[in-house]
């Protein structure tokens, strides 16, 4: 089991950095042709490249983008015991609470992931859709939910291993 959850979290993480990425290319893009630059200033390219120009839609691409990532992120970063946190006791309390915030974690996020769920299955029957490139906004709203529910199930075994130990 510990095996499948690591690699769940893990592909989960580089999905959302993969996401990142892509947001942080097209972002670039879209500044250098806002800017007026072309690459065939920057530097000797086939014409295919000799003309940038922004990226339609790009603000509507790194909102329903960034919130997706940050959703892919969050079950590495709870398996790695990534948070930020503040050790202000030692020893015995210190793992005492450390089970407890690992149970607090795994409920926080099946709740998120749950009323994600909900507001997507809200989002796809009114059928609402970005301004400007009509992407339907469930979409972000499912993939959201997906990566709550890793964070939930990583959650729960963290809170699980760390009760066995």
């Amino acid at each position: 089991m510990s095996r499948a959850v690591t690699a769940l979290a893990r592909v989960s993480a580089l999905t959302g950095g993969a996401i990142l990425l892509a947001l942080v290319a097209m972002t670039c893009v879209s500044v250098l042709a806002r800017a007026g630059l072309t690459l065939s200033t920057l530097a000797d390219l086939p014409a295919f490249f000799a003309r940038l120009r922004p990226v339609r839609g790009d603000y509507e691409l790194i909102e329903l983008g960034s919130a997706v990532a940050i959703c892919a992120f969050l079950p590495w970063c709870h398996l790695t015991a990534a948070h930020a946190r503040v050790d202000l006791l030692g020893g015995g309390w210190s793992r005492g609470l450390d089970r407890m915030w690992d149970a607090a974690v795994a409920l926080c996020m099946a709740f998120l992931a749950w009323r994600m769920w909900e507001g997507m299955l809200t989002k796809r029957a009114y059928a609402e859709t970005t301004f400007l490139l009509q992407i339907p906004v469930w979409w972000a709203f499912a993939l959201c939910a997906a990566g709550l529910a890793v964070a939930a199930l990583t959650g729960l075994w963290v809170a699980l291993r760390r009760r066995a130990a």
